[in-house]
C-alpha cells in the first residue's frame, strides 16, 4: 500500500509499505479517504519532534471500514468513519474522572503509532466515530480540529450569549469562530496579524476583525468597550505575544481559554500579570479535545454542526493532493506554517 513516510531530516517520501492486518478483537481496518496535515505535525516532520522514525503521520483522517475484529458489533463494512486519535488507558485516576485528555498512559495515532497518511490503517474501535450519512468524508477529516475549539468552549460552560473573541485566525481559530457563531454567541470578534485571514474570518462569521499588528492593545480594548462584559476569549495562536494580548484586552471577569501551544517561554510584565488579579479573570487551560461519554460531547457537537450546515471548510483548504503532490506540498513548507489546510486524498469517496 502507498504510505507517506517521514524520515529524519524532514524527508517526506511516498513508499510502498506492507498492508496492516487485524491483530486483536477490538481492532478495525480502515481504508483512508482524506487526511489533514496538522500544525503539530510540522515539528514532527522538520524538527525531529516525532517519537520515532520512519513514521507515517496522520491523526485527522476519515475513511471506510474494510474489516473488524470479533468484538466490534456496531460497525459494518463500508461504514464511513473518522479518527479519534487519542487512546486513553481508561483506568488511571484521571480517566476514572473522565479527564481523558489528561491521561498519563495514553497512546496517540499518528504520533506514538503510525497514522492515517496511508491507504490502510488499523486502529482500535475506540479510535473511531461513525459518520452520519449526511456528513461527507472530507468533513469527517475536519472533525478532530473542530473539537479542539469546542473543548475549550465546553470547559467555559458554553458560549451562548457571550462576547467571544478569537485570537489567532488559523484553521483552529476559523473553525472556532464558526462554532461560536452557530452556538449562540452574542458577538464574535477575530484578532490576527494577517489581513487575508481576517477577511476570511469576516466571511465565516466574525462581526469584527482586528489586526493586532496595526492596533495597540488599548485601541483593541476601545473597539471592545461596548462588549467588555461576559467575554470568552479563545487564544489559539500559541505565542507569548498573543497570550499577553488576551490578558490585556480582557474585560471584567472575562474567561480566557488558552488553546494554542507555546514553543517559546512566556514572560509577563507585572502590569500584564496584574490584569489577571485586577479584572478577576478566569484562566482556562484547554488540552486536546475529549470528555464523557467517550469520546465526548465535542465530537457529537461537531457532527451536528455539519449536519445543520453551520460549518464551511472549503475556504480553509489550501490543497487536496494525491500522495506524491502531498509530499511535495509538505516538503515545500520547510518547517514554516501552513497558509491553509493541506489535505491528503488517498482513495475515492
Amino acid at each position: 500500500m502507498k504510505s507517506v513516510v517521514i524520515h529524519t531530516e524532514g524527508q517526506v517520501c511516498v513508499e510502498e509499505r506492507p498492508a496492516p492486518s487485524l491483530q486483536a478483537a477490538d481492532e478495525v481496518l480502515v481504508r483512508v479517504a482524506y487526511s489533514g496535515l496538522c500544525g503539530s505535525d510540522i515539528p514532527r516532520i522538520f524538527a525531529q519532534g516525532a517519537h520515532f522514525y520512519p513514521i507515517t503521520l496522520g491523526h485527522e483522517f476519515s475513511g471506510h471500514v474494510v474489516a473488524y475484529g470479533e468484538s466490534v458489533n456496531d460497525l459494518q463494512e463500508n461504514d464511513a468513519v473518522a479518527c479519534v486519535p487519542l487512546l486513553p488507558c481508561f483506568n488511571c485516576p484521571e480517566c476514572q474522572r473522565h479527564y481523558y485528555s489528561l491521561c498519563k498512559n495514553y497512546q496517540f495515532i499518528g504520533s506514538r503509532s503510525h497514522g492515517g497518511n496511508a491507504e490502510l490503517v488499523v486502529v482500535k474501535r475506540a479510535n473511531l466515530v461513525k459518520l452520519p450519512v449526511d456528513v461527507s468524508l472530507l468533513q469527517g477529516a475536519f472533525i478532530e480540529p473542530i473539537t479542539v475549539g469546542l473543548h475549550a468552549i465546553l470547559l467555559a460552560g458554553g458560549c451562548e450569549g457571550k462576547e467571544v473573541i478569537v485570537i489567532g485566525a488559523g484553521t483552529i481559530g476559523q473553525l472556532a469562530i464558526q462554532c461560536a457563531k452557530a452556538m449562540g454567541a452574542n458577538s464574535v470578534t477575530a484578532i490576527d496579524i494577517n489581513n487575508e485571514r481576517l477577511q476570511l474570518a469576516s466571511k465565516l462569521g466574525a462581526g469584527e476583525a482586528l489586526n493586532s499588528e496595526e492596533l495597540s492593545p488599548s485601541q483593541i480594548g476601545e473597539h471592545l468597550q461596548e462588549r467588555r462584559f461576559d467575554q470568552l476569549i479563545l487564544e489559539t495562536a500559541g505565542t507569548p505575544e498573543t497570550v499577553s494580548l488576551a490578558l490585556n484586552i480582557a474585560g471584567p471577569r472575562a474567561q480566557v481559554a488558552l488553546i494554542g501551544t507555546l514553543h517559546r517561554d512566556l514572560h509577563l510584565s507585572h502590569h500584564t500579570f496584574s490584569q489577571i488579579l485586577r479584572k478577576e479573570l478566569t484562566l482556562l487551560g484547554s488540552w486536546m479535545n475529549y470528555s464523557a461519554p467517550w469520546p465526548g460531547e465535542e465530537w457529537r457537537q461537531a457532527m451536528k454542526l455539519f449536519q445543520s450546515a453551520k460549518l464551511a471548510i472549503e475556504p480553509l483548504i489550501a490543497s487536496v493532493d494525491r500522495p506524491q503532490q502531498y509530499a511535495a506540498s509538505v516538503s515545500a513548507l520547510a518547517g514554516g506554517p501552513m497558509q491553509g489546510k493541506i489535505m491528503l486524498k488517498l482513495t475515492e469517496d
